[in-house]
């Protein structure tokens, strides 16, 4: 491995394209060797002004350029599958956002990929993870300051969503970093969802079924409930209230700047996830890149992803077909013990 781990980027989207300006400008120990993206021009746009960067119109040759020693997978969730795998054959680690792959079934074979390799080689993009505020209440329920447990209360809210964006997206994009956020700060599987539908806002496009009420159940008997509301109109806010049996902490309050001014008062709100988890991005990137440097492979992994995908799908039944709905996993391979977690 060089002095520089050499990272292909696939997808030089909106996230993308962060990322590519963190690798060259925030991260330390990496840089960026190649890019891909269907829409070259755009892929040469986001490389703009970094040197030695080769730039591709297939994600595969990508991984096969001069320099790469590891990927960043950025494209759209349906693409996932095939970079993966290819990036397995060649033994590159890997950092994929969420979702790892958007079906169960595809997810599941990328499990199985990495564990017939016996060794782990991907982390999934759960940043919120990384995030200070997460990883504070992570560390009072791991060490018992509330109590056991017994419900978390979250809030996922949105300015307005994409034209692209279908009610099952509720779930199965925005939903996804909740599913994932409980299982790791509970340490338990979820083990059932029910999804139910207020009127729908005003704000929302035409047929979208926004807000929605998510409830999860847990293995251990824990609730966790979401309002996720992607039209509200003012601001990015997630938010995550942890009830235990001797206490209860809440984080994802307000925190921007406070301005006075005119006789009134305000306060900034996050526009959007870039802003709000920026510093959980930087921190998780840079996670990547150390492990990686060591030969390592930390944080949530390709089970991690499959388990987000298959919830999310149980989710979408419940929010077509009503009701309640049992969640069922594979069973789960001695690579991937509850310690990834």
């Amino acid at each position: 491995m060089g002095e520089l781990l050499g990272v292909a980027v696939l997808g030089a989207g909106h996230m993308g394209a962060d990322h590519i300006r963190r690798l060259d400008q925030v991260v330390s120990g990496a840089r960026v060797a190649a890019v891909a993206d269907p829409d070259t021009a755009r892929a040469k746009e986001a490389v703009g002004g970094i040197a030695g960067v080769s730039v591709h119109e297939d994600a595969v040759a990508a991984l096969d350029a001069p320099g790469v020693e590891a990927v960043l997978i950025a494209s759209p969730g349906p693409a996932h599958e095939e970079a993966l795998l290819a990036a397995f054959a060649r033994g590159l680690p890997v950092l994929c956002e969420k979702p790892m792959v958007p079906d169960s079934d595809g997810a599941l074979r990328v499990v199985e990929a990495e564990a017939r390799l016996g060794r782990r080689l991907a982390q999934i993009g759960f940043m919120r993870r990384y995030d200070a505020e997460y990883r504070r209440l992570k560390s009072l329920l791991d060490g018992g300051a509330l109590g056991r447990p017994l419900m978390l209360h979250c809030t996922h809210r949105n300015v307005s969503s994409p034209p692209h964006f279908t009610s099952a997206m509720l779930i199965n994009s925005s939903v996804s970093h909740e599913i994932d956020a409980a299982r790791w700060l509970l340490g338990q599987e979820l083990t059932a969802v029910t999804v139910l539908r207020p009127a729908p806002s005003s704000g929302a496009p035409q047929g979208l079924l926004d807000p929605q009420f998510v409830l999860f159940e847990t293995e251990r008997g824990a609730l966790v409930d979401v309002e996720v509301f992607v039209n509200c109109g003012f601001g990015y806010q997630v938010r995550c209230e942890a009830v235990g049996e001797t206490g209860s902490a809440r984080i994802g309050e307000e925190h921007g700047m406070a301005v006075t001014s005119g006789g009134g008062a305000r306060q900034e709100v996050p526009q959007d996830y870039l802003v709000r988890f920026a510093d959980a991005y930087d921190r998780e990137v840079q996670a990547w890149v150390d492990a990686t440097r060591r030969g390592r492979v930390t944080g949530p992994g390709t089970w991690d992803g499959y388990a987000a995908s298959a919830v999310a799908e149980a989710g979408v039944r419940s929010l077509e077909e009503g009701g309640r709905v049992q969640i069922t996993l594979a069973p789960r391979p001695d690579l991937y013990t509850r310690t990834d977690r």
